[in-house]
């Protein structure tokens, strides 16, 4: 069954007659891959997302509000037998103490896979964008070679050369630094310029 999933899915892609069927597929393409995912999920990973939803929840700041308030109100003004936590609150400050040491960590590890998350996704970016290039500069080629065919197209095109040539992700990356040093160093140069200028 595993085997036939590839084809189902490009029968899928195959069969759209529109652009809300592509959308379609691509949303479900990336609803299974999120399911992959989740289904990779430690239980503590899985605990820690469902605690750190509850806390991000209204009703769990409503909650404390109304417990707080009671708490306080209680051990204030209620039977002087009854008051179980008198001023200055040492028992609720020590719970509530306790439970941001908790929810803390809980918030700290599904950040933490979410962040892992987050970097499996780039990483599938990255490796898309790469192929999208690689095609591109093989249609380039072809287009180029069809031209020449035609007769559309004598010489060949330098811009066709630069545009094909092979994407390393490591050298754009340091072209795009080197892009931001320079206009990082023009942009205080003219910040200078009218001082300079001033002072003359």
């Amino acid at each position: 069954m595993d085997a036939a999933a590839p084809h189902d899915r490009h029968d899928l892609y195959r069969s759209a007659r529109s652009v809300a069927d592509v959308t379609r597929n691509n949303v479900k393409a990336m609803r299974e891959l999120d399911e992959l995912e989740s289904a990779k999920r430690s239980a503590a990973d899985r605990i820690a997302d469902a605690v750190a939803r509850a806390c991000g929840h209204i009703g769990f700041v409503l909650t404390h509000l109304v417990a707080v308030v009671g708490w306080v109100l209680w051990n204030s003004l209620g039977p002087g037998g009854l008051r179980i936590d008198p001023y200055p609150f040492t028992f609720m400050t020590m719970w509530a103490s306790t439970e941001a040491i908790f929810l803390s960590s809980f918030v700290l590890i599904s950040q933490n896979y979410q962040m892992r998350l987050s970097e499996r996704r780039n990483q599938l970016d990255l490796q898309i964008n790469l192929l999208a290039e690689q095609e591109n500069s093989k249609m380039l080629l072809l287009l180029e070679a069809i031209a020449k065919e035609v007769g559309a197209l004598r010489d060949d095109d330098p811009e066709v050369g630069v545009l094909v040539q092979a994407t390393q992700p490591h050298t754009l990356a340091q072209q795009i630094e080197e892009a931001y040093e320079d206009e990082g160093g023009a942009s205080a140069s003219q910040a200078r310029e009218p001082r300079r200028t001033t002072s003359g």
